[in-house]
């Protein structure tokens, strides 16, 4: 699948799609009120987004009064994982309490443009759409009391405070997102 993949410094491709919550999800209505946003393209049968859910979890609850959102989008194939479709994600959010949208990504338009290769996969936005970091959530999806670089955290807080971001990418790590055939 070929992807067009925003670059870090671009402009973020804006979306519109279909949340868990019965609404249609903008980026622009979300630039609109946040300072930073955190887009995770994850999904329901990743082991790696179950071991990075709770942090995920807490980081949109430590963030959250700051001026920063979390937006969770699923993208992967409903058709070869059925685990991952519209309905199964209400059940997914709702028995792992996700304090953070969670939208359905059906063409796979939104993972395409962004860039997303992995679930999970994260793009940190600032309030202008830029893409000012891409790639894992910390240093150590295994063992969450051994993560010396917590990288997502640390990006949020720099865009927060308008300080530039090192490193503005790494390598994301966890399951291939599931392309449409």
């Amino acid at each position: 699948m070929e992807t067009t993949s925003t670059l870090i410094g671009g402009y973020a491709p804006d979306f519109e799609i279909p949340g868990i919550d019965g609404s249609v999800h903008h980026l622009a209505r979300y630039l609109e009120r946040f300072r930073a946003i955190g887009v995770v393209f994850m999904c329901n049968h990743c082991p790696y987004v179950r071991l990075y859910l709770d942090r995920l979890k807490q980081i949109q609850a430590d963030f959250e009064n700051q001026g920063f959102t979390l937006i969770g989008i699923n993208s992967n194939d409903a058709e070869q994982f059925p685990e991952d479709s519209f309905e199964n994600m209400k059940g997914f959010a709702s028995t792992n309490q996700l304090n953070f949208p969670y939208l359905r990504d059906e063409t796979q338009d939104v993972a395409q443009t962004f860039g997303a290769k992995k679930t999970p996969h994260v793009f940190l936005l600032n309030q202008e759409g830029v893409l000012c970091y891409s790639g894992c959530i910390d240093d150590n999806p295994n063992e969450p009391d051994a993560v010396r670089v917590p990288y997502l955290r640390e990006a949020i807080a720099k865009v927060l405070s308008g300080e530039a971001i090192i490193p503005t990418s790494t390598e994301p790590v966890g399951c291939s997102v599931k392309w449409q055939t």
